[in-house]
């Protein structure tokens, strides 16, 4: 299993569950980690054989950044999901963190694992 991967992309978006919260947008940072085999991509060098993740990137930035959840755990297994269905991903880990939302600390968050390491 090889992995491909994007870091700290950060969307904004409506998050939360206090009042004040559903009237802004707030940032949040995601890490995602993907499972693919990269050989067919590294032997043709070619992107029609790689997992794009400029696709997918631009994918959850734009379902990040329409959705309305209350819950962080929540929009972490609506863009699990997403990335699983759409793409073809049959493993991945997802971080998903919301900056400042805990007095003290840089963020506070979830990581999940969906599907199956082959």
């Amino acid at each position: 299993m090889d992995i491909v991967y994007i870091n700290d992309l950060k969307v904004d978006t409506v998050i939360g569950i206090f009042d004040w919260e559903r009237r802004i947008r707030q940032t949040v940072s995601l890490d995602l980690e993907m499972a693919t085999d990269i050989r067919k991509a590294a032997a043709s060098d070619h992107i029609d054989d790689a997992l794009d993740y400029k696709s997918i990137g631009k994918r959850v930035i734009q379902f990040i950044e329409d959705s309305d959840f209350q819950l962080v755990e929540t929009l972490a297994e609506r863009v699990a999901d997403v990335v699983r269905e759409e793409f073809g991903v049959a493993w991945l880990k997802l971080r998903l963190s919301k900056p400042g939302a805990l007095r003290g600390s840089r963020d506070v968050g979830v990581i999940i694992e969906r599907g199956e390491r082959t």
